[in-house]
Order: structure tokens, then C-alpha cells, then sequence
């Protein structure tokens, strides 16, 4: 990287998660010798919040020279990271949280985390690095220390997705259908091609021939290359709830070898990036509308043995989809990275 302090550019700065990831940079204090915010020609002119008290102005990105960054964060339109992101890997590091690059294998999939350490032997100053998604990021974080401590043969996981998994439009959706329903009215289920409020829908992203899900196929695929465990047996369902933000995850784990719920307790909570809340604490069990809003940890509660199996655990486990396991996880790497090249 070649500037003592980092310019970056935030591609995306009027979604959900670009407005996450400037807040972040904001609250990490992240030093930026320049902020660029970007997105289509829809959103130029709008004002998103930075620091304390300031706002900056989203600009145009099919006008911006990539050569003016040494960071470039890509936030979750696909559409801009297909067209934009190869370029500006030219010039600069390319962080990219949206699903555009994730199966690639030439492509590093980084959970900050989890499996950031591989960020330390890169060097130069320009590459593509890709993010997984916000499930597959909660799932990995919670994995990772419990199979380094005992191993893992096959993870049995439902995942309870919040509508802004999908979006601002996700959020839209639920606030109006919400109001239209508690008014008597009807609702029109456009977003997720049915109702939303007050209802659960076994589907996130389009089926296969196989009737598998896309969020369920990437899920275990990235968890495996994030573990680095290629031949981990995930098996998933992927469910659209009416929650706002906050994905949660029921999670049955098969390990290698035997460890006790009290044990795995103690591994979580030296874990990285994970808060643990014992079944004996006063705090509440985590849900999506409590503890998951504070956006820096992975929530993990309800640790118990699975009594049909030896070698099992079940536990639930909660985390902010758009601050905790995209922005925050974005500007982990940026810092790695900056870090890095000094």
C-alpha cells in the first residue's frame, strides 16, 4: 500500500452496508488520509453519515479513477462488482462483500476472524479479496475454535435470516407489510414473492434442480473454505424470518472427539470475535432484537450436549448480518491489510 495513510473508496455507500462500513471506519478509527463515497447515478448527491457531526457525498463510481485508492470496499450490489471490481483490483485492494467472487477459488474468502491470518503473507498493493456471507461468517466464527479443540465430522445447521439480508428493500417490505396488516389491509409479498410479516419462508435465494437453495449451497460451501475443511459435511436450511436485522443460526455440531458442553463453553469464550452467554448467567439468550445489535461479536448461548449422539453438541447462535458479519468484518480486513504494509 502506498501511502503511509490509506485513501479509500466505499463502492455502494447508499446501501445498508455501505452505510455500515463508513460508520464502522468512523467508530475504528480507521486513519483515511481520503473517504470516497460511490455508487450508481441514482444515489449521487445523497449524504451519508461519517464521523461524529460530518457527512460525505456519494459520487459517481463509473466517473471515479480507481488510481486515486489504495482501498476500495464493494458493498453488496452485485451489479457494480461485476462491472467495477476487476478494474479497480488493477490499482488498488479490493475488498468485496458481495456473492460476486465468493466461489472463486483464485479469489481469497476471508472471514477476518477466522481465517484472516492468510491476509498476512500477501504483499503488494493491489488484489481482490472477497467476503463470505453474513451466515456463513456467523457459522464459521462459532466452528473454528471447536475444531481446533476437538475436530468436526458433519454440522447440521438452520439458519433464520433477517429480511435485510436481502437488502434496503427487504427492510421495506417488512415495515410496510407490517403497518398494512395491523391496519386491516392486505399484504402484496413482493420482495420475497410472498408475505414476510408474521410469517416464516423456508427459502433465501433461488432453488436448484436439487430444490437446494443458493444461500444453502454457498453456506456450506464457504464454511468449509473458511475452516479449511473441504470434505466437512454441512447440511442446511436457509429461512427468511420477520426480523429486521440479526441472523440466527440452530447449530448441531458431530465432532471428532469428545467434548463436554462445559468444555466448549471454555473454547468459545477464548474464541475470537465470540461472546458467550452460559445458561446459568443473568443475561438474557441472545436474540436478533437484544445482543445482536452490539456489532462487534458473534453471540453464541444454549450449549448443550446432544443427547441422541456421542461427540454432539447443539447450540444457538446470533449476530448482526449487516454491522457484525459484513462491515465490520470488511474494515477487519482493511485493517489487516493496512496493517500489513507498514
Amino acid at each position: 500500500m502506498s501511502a503511509a495513510l490509506p485513501r479509500v473508496a466505499v463502492v455502494g455507500a447508499a446501501t445498508l452496508i455501505g452505510e455500515a462500513v463508513i460508520a464502522e471506519i468512523a467508530a475504528r478509527k480507521l486513519a483515511c488520509l481520503e473517504l470516497h463515497a460511490l455508487d450508481d447515478q441514482r444515489d449521487i448527491g445523497r449524504r451519508v453519515a461519517s464521523e461524529e457531526g460530518t457527512e460525505i457525498e456519494i459520487a459517481e463510481v463509473g466517473s471515479f479513477d480507481f488510481a486515486r485508492a489504495d482501498l476500495v470496499i464493494f458493498c453488496g450490489r452485485a451489479a457494480l462488482s461485476e462491472r467495477y471490481a476487476r478494474a479497480a483490483a488493477d490499482r488498488a485492494w479490493v475488498i468485496d462483500a458481495s456473492s460476486t467472487f465468493r466461489a472463486h477459488a483464485d479469489v481469497p474468502l476471508i472471514a477476518a476472524d477466522v481465517n484472516g491470518g492468510l491476509l498476512e503473507g500477501m504483499r503488494g498493493e493491489r488484489g481482490l479479496i472477497a467476503l463470505p456471507g453474513s451466515a456463513s461468517v456467523a457459522l464459521a466464527t462459532v466452528l473454528a475454535p471447536l475444531a481446533q479443540a476437538a475436530g468436526l465430522e458433519r454440522v447440521d445447521v438452520a439458519t433464520y435470516q433477517a429480511v435485510s439480508g436481502s437488502g434496503r428493500v427487504g427492510v421495506d417490505e417488512l415495515a410496510r407489510e407490517t403497518v398494512a396488516l395491523l391496519s386491516g389491509k392486505s399484504a402484496r409479498g413482493r420482495a420475497f414473492g410472498r408475505q414476510i410479516a408474521f410469517n416464516v419462508i423456508p427459502q433465501v435465494e433461488p432453488f436448484d434442480a436439487d430444490g437446494i437453495s443458493r444461500q444453502e449451497r454457498s453456506l456450506w460451501e464457504e464454511t468449509r473454505r473458511l475452516l479449511g475443511l473441504p470434505r466437512l459435511a454441512v447440511n442446511a436450511t436457509a429461512v427468511r424470518v420477520p426480523v429486521f436485522f440479526g441472523h440466527s443460526l440452530a447449530v448441531h455440531a458431530l465432532l471428532e472427539r469428545p467434548l463436554a458442553a462445559p468444555a466448549a463453553r471454555e473454547v468459545l469464550q477464548r474464541g475470537k470475535g465470540i461472546a458467550v452467554l452460559d445458561l446459568d448467567a443473568s443475561a438474557e439468550i441472545p436474540t436478533p432484537a437484544t445482543l445482536a445489535m452490539a456489532p462487534d461479536r458473534v453471540y453464541v448461548g444454549r450449549i448443550r450436549a446432544d443427547l441422541t449422539r456421542d461427540r454432539a453438541l447443539n447450540f444457538w447462535v446470533v449476530a448482526d448480518n449487516v454491522r457484525k458479519c459484513a462491515a465490520h468484518n470488511a474494515v477487519s480486513v482493511a485493517q489487516i491489510l493496512v496493517n500489513s504494509a507498514r
